[in-house]
């Protein structure tokens, strides 16, 4: 559910710590800590507030959605499930989703599409759709993705073979998947002839 800034100024109260400051000391505890655990929990709450568009202001003015990007890179599997959560959850929004792609930011999403953790996986589906651009679109529709797509849409995972699905019938041309499906097929027989 997204907020009003009367919802928040009401919950806070006339002398509450306000959503800017409350945001700047987790990005701040983020930065200082050396503890992976408390490095998570500050990351998931970040992700949450990127859920509401109410944030955004603040979310640009701390450079939030950079956090994000770097904890991609991080070795921590639960670290790199809520940096792409909280990249999912804001990437609609067009000055975002433009940082995100200017920033090298493609890459690292796609990236998480081997992720061992699902929800780490479906939130990179996720993004990857939302990031999509005429200019993003060749690098995200690339053949590696689009094999990777034809894999997922086969799982025992509903929620992920739909997502999967509807990457391809939305995004994909027919060429692209047959070429993905040929590749499939020679990486198949390389494996039972080897």
């Amino acid at each position: 559910m997204f907020t009003s800034q009367e919802y928040i100024d009401r919950k806070t109260g006339p002398h509450g710590i306000g959503r800017l400051n409350y945001l700047q000391s987790l990005v701040t505890e983020f930065q200082d800590t050396t503890e992976e655990e408390a490095k998570e929990q500050i990351l998931a709450n970040l992700a949450n507030f990127a859920y509401d568009p109410i944030n955004y202001g603040h979310f640009k003015k701390l450079n939030i959605v950079d956090l994000f990007l770097d904890s991609l890179e991080e070795n921590n599997e639960n670290l790199i499930e809520f940096a792409i959560g909280g990249i999912c959850n804001c990437c609609l929004d067009s000055s975002f989703k433009q940082h995100i792609i200017d920033n090298g930011g493609i890459p690292l999403v796609i990236k998480c599409l081997s992720r061992p953790v699902e929800n780490s996986v479906m939130s990179a589906m996720t993004a990857l759709i939302y990031l999509i651009t005429p200019s993003s679109k060749p690098a995200i529709t690339d053949v590696p993705v689009v094999e990777c797509m034809l894999r997922f849409s086969k799982s025992s995972n509903k929620q992920l073979a739909n997502l999967a699905s509807v990457f391809l019938s939305d995004h994909c041309s027919d060429e692209k998947i047959e070429h993905a499906k040929q590749i499939q097929t020679e990486m198949n027989n390389l494996f039972s002839n080897g």
